[in-house]
């Protein structure tokens, strides 16, 4: 496993991060307790949560995944093994049920990071992010941008502020962004400066070979600013694994079960997964492997969010790493995203 500094930090984080987002849905709390398990021991030192998960939102299922990790931490005693980041989720009338709508001002961030510590049983959360932003843009399954001005939005000075008084307080060591755009991640950069907070570690943002919209601004941010890509959704809710090839709906896959899912299942998409998993074939690779091993060899990509079910897939997940790059490959990857440059948002 290869470890890869965390922003500006003297943090080191696995190359892969442990995604949790289906325990406590998808996932029993033992079968998460088995992942972390098995993650740790394969060399992962990085989990990433958010206090809605599971997945999908609703008020059953909101903090039992922060809950299953503090369970594992108090089980185990390996909270010092791992760098914890977990996520303060945003406006949305799909979270209504937190806080009664969680805004992203100095109330509502001190009232989830307390949460969010007891859940997982510990004093600090290494890496907090804000799970998407307070203003209407392009985020979610939108690639393209267009304007409307927001009514009663938290300002990102706000925000910051917000969060240079959890940093002093020693609740959370750093901070990040997700879901954000290339303005967005300059502004709050351009805030913390202001008023001396050091700036995010890391952005999380969708990244695969069937979106690859993070290249357009936010690569060129990610370098000069340090603020490096936590990639999420690496195999594109499991599309580029293959598995939904020919019109297949697996048994309890997530896709089968949430078809309203539907970022990565367009027409386009599935013409370019198949050429993927073709390219695969070809080369007598694992269509995961491939998949994952493009995101992790981006030179942008501070770590790339790996989540599975069962112990499987996570395994295959972790043995991605040994599958050899080369130019040739790149070519060949070049070649098809030429064919299906964004195929999905």
């Amino acid at each position: 496993m290869e470890y890869r500094p965390l922003g500006n930090t003297d943090l080191k984080v696995s190359s892969l991060c442990l995604g949790t987002m289906t325990w406590g849905n998808q996932n029993s709390a033992e079968e998460g307790f088995a992942q972390m398990d098995l993650a740790l021991d394969r060399g992962i030192n990085f989990f990433d949560t958010a206090e809605m998960y599971a997945v999908p939102a609703s008020a059953e299922t909101s903090g039992r995944t922060e809950e299953i990790i503090g369970q594992w931490f108090a089980r185990t005693g390996n909270r010092d093994k791992v760098v914890l980041a977990t996520k303060a989720a945003g406006p949305g009338d799909y979270v209504k049920h937190i806080r009664g709508g969680p805004r992203l001002n100095q109330d509502h961030l001190e009232r989830a990071v307390e949460t969010s510590l007891k859940r997982l049983q510990t004093d600090v959360i290494d890496v907090y992010q804000l799970h998407w932003p307070e203003r209407t843009t392009n985020y979610f399954g939108r690639l393209g941008y267009k304007h409307r001005e927001d009514q009663d939005v938290v300002p990102i000075a706000e925000t910051v502020a917000a969060l240079k008084k959890l940093v002093d307080s020693g609740k959370i060591r750093h901070w990040g962004l997700s879901n954000e755009t290339a303005w967005g991640t300059m502004a709050f950069i351009r805030e913390a400066e202001k008023i001396g907070l050091a700036p995010p570690v890391s952005i999380q943002n969708p990244y695969s070979l069937l979106n690859r919209s993070f290249e357009v601004g936010l690569a060129e941010v990610a370098h000069r600013e340090n603020v490096g890509l936590l990639a999420y959704s690496p195999l594109a809710f499991g599309m580029l694994t293959g598995k939904y090839r020919g019109g297949q709906w697996p048994a309890n896959a997530r896709l089968t079960l949430f078809k309203h899912f539907a970022r990565y299942t367009n027409d386009q998409a599935t013409e370019a997964t198949e050429a993927y998993c073709r390219l695969a074939e070809a080369r007598g690779v694992s269509p995961t492997h491939l998949a994952l091993q493009f995101v992790t060899t981006r030179p942008f990509v501070t770590s790339n969010i790996i989540g599975a079910t069962n112990l499987n897939q996570l395994r295959e997940n972790l043995d991605s790493v040994d599958l050899p790059w080369d130019k040739d490959l790149e070519k060949e990857l070049e070649a098809i995203h030429t064919r299906f440059p964004y195929p999905a948002p």
